[in-house]
């Protein structure tokens, strides 16, 4: 006779991530940005931009000490930021870095529309962990926020090309951020009216 088989153990659940209080990712956002703002005005764009570097990279690690995982968005920012503002510095160039902002938001642009090209409104998988969309509400979150980073883009080249540094600067510190706060509070209609109920 043989013996019943005893059922395999269940897979454990996977840990959901840890999320920064939204405060504190305020201020990891902003905190790099101010220190820019302060040393560019204090000792040029090229202190600014060391600075600024070196805040980006130490708000990434306090991040990841504070929740142990790393998003995919300041994630691929730290990058471009370490990338551009190195050059700034190796070559002496400040080109380098008002280009920057561009070259983020023509990715982030870019790569939410292509998602959704194919069917992916990949905000949804940014963000699942904070808001609980209904597919409809994820393709038209995804798309606006697509379509702003574009305009973010094309601001910031004609911001670049056509002003001073300083004011450049001050665009990018007291123009791009209350902006983009802003848009994000102008969200909040879409956020209610597709609110989907969190998955068990």
């Amino acid at each position: 006779m043989t013996e019943p088989t005893k059922p395999e153990p269940a897979a454990p659940e996977r840990a959901k991530p840890q999320q920064l209080n939204p405060l504190l990712k305020l201020v990891f956002d902003l905190g790099p940005l101010l220190l820019f703002f302060y040393a560019n005005s204090r000792y040029g764009i090229f202190v600014a931009t060391a600075t600024f570097m070196v805040a980006v990279l130490a708000a990434l690690v306090v991040s990841y000490a504070m929740t142990k995982h790393l998003p995919i968005m300041p994630v691929v920012t730290a990058v471009i930021v370490v990338v551009f503002g190195g050059l700034t510095l190796v070559l002496h160039d400040a080109t380098f870095i008002k280009v920057k902002p561009t070259i983020i938001y023509a990715l982030f642009g870019a790569v939410l529309l292509g998602g959704l090209a194919f069917g992916k409104p990949l905000l949804g998988v940014v963000f699942d962990q904070l808001f609980h969309l209904t597919e409809e509400g994820w393709k038209k979150l995804t798309l606006r926020w697509a379509l702003f980073f574009v305009v973010l883009a094309v601001a910031n080249e004609i911001v670049w090309r056509n002003a001073s540094t300083d004011a450049w600067v001050d665009f990018k510190v007291f123009g791009v951020m209350p902006l983009t706060l802003l848009f994000g509070a102008l969200q909040m209609p879409l956020l209610k009216k597709y609110a989907a109920e969190p998955a068990e």
